[in-house]
């Protein structure tokens, strides 16, 4: 079992979390949480982590984010948009716990993702901007001034680029596969006005794998943090660059997503007190993605 650091690694998961469905035998599936809790439970990892509460209101936080025409849009969209709004509490919950000091840092085990999602109803699985929307809540509401967001789906995260674009608060780093759904995220893409150079957007290529995923994290992320010096680290985690998944053609090994998990924590604890709040984004080869977690969590606990 790992061995918990002081303060130790929150979680956020709820049983309504599987009640959601797009669609019979679509990959963005509640097998998806059951594979990761079975994973959890199975290893150990469940006794190790802390469950946290799923209390906080919404409502004002997504509308910091999102516009009235577009909460209409996911309320006739999504087939219950009550969980939909029930991911940004988890999220929201565990922002608050960080922050808070309850807890060192946590992982969201959430659903729907959210990295998709900007003002025109549901897109590409993403329903509201779960992250966008939890660094929103950290600088209203716990005074947090810069706030890193990294990204390593495998799809881009055009959500949380369209939130922040100009916003030189936030600073925003992604990889992704370029010629992938949504078919944004080109480096040109740098942010405008006061934002400009505080969106990163790095391309990878096919069957990129931990090599080169750590490359471009420690030449292109780690000395634009030192430069930002960010007070929380928000990670939107996307076990779809994981090797053999069924929607992405990356190969990142379980080893690889623990060593890029610290190396996220290595940021935050030189800049932000060791905050980090990470959350489920992509993974669709679900045994795949229980593994993935199993070593995400390994590292957030300090293994």
């Amino acid at each position: 079992m790992a061995e918990k650091l002081p303060g130790g690694t929150g979680f956020v998961y709820h049983s309504d979390y599987v009640r959601h469905v797009l669609e019979p035998s679509h990959p963005e599936s509640p097998v998806r949480l059951l594979a990761i809790l079975k994973r959890m439970s199975d290893t150990g990892l469940m006794d190790d982590v802390t469950s946290l509460a799923i209390e906080a209101d919404p409502t004002a936080a997504i509308e910091s984010v999102h516009s009235e025409k577009h909460i209409r849009q996911v309320g006739r969209q999504a087939r219950d948009p009550d969980i939909c709004r029930l991911a940004v509490s988890g999220v929201l919950g565990a922002v608050d716990a960080v922050c808070g000091g309850r807890v060192r840092n946590a992982f969201c085990a959430v659903r729907p993702p959210g990295h998709h999602a900007t003002n025109r109803g549901e897109y590409g699985f993403c329903f509201f901007a779960n992250v966008a929307i939890a660094a929103r809540h950290a600088q209203r509401k716990h005074g947090v001034e810069r706030v890193l967001i990294i990204d390593w789906d495998y799809h881009h995260g055009n959500g949380t680029e369209w939130a922040f674009y100009d916003d030189p608060s936030v600073l925003f780093f992604s990889t992704h596969r370029l010629e992938a759904f949504p078919v944004t995220g080109f480096p040109s893409r740098r942010g405008s006005g006061a934002g400009e150079g505080f969106n990163i957007n790095v391309p990878m290529p096919r069957a990129a794998g931990d090599d080169a995923f750590l490359a471009a994290f420690e030449r292109q992320l780690v000395p634009a943090a030192e430069r930002f010096n960010p007070e929380l680290v928000l990670i939107s985690a996307g076990f779809d660059s994981r090797i053999e998944d069924t929607l992405g053609d990356f190969s990142v090994t379980d080893r690889g997503f623990g060593r890029l998990t610290k190396l996220a924590m290595n940021i935050a604890a030189a800049h932000a007190t060791s905050r980090v709040v990470s959350v489920l984004e992509g993974g669709y080869n679900t045994q795949g993605l229980a593994q993935a977690v199993e070593a995400h969590l390994g590292a957030l606990l300090g293994a």
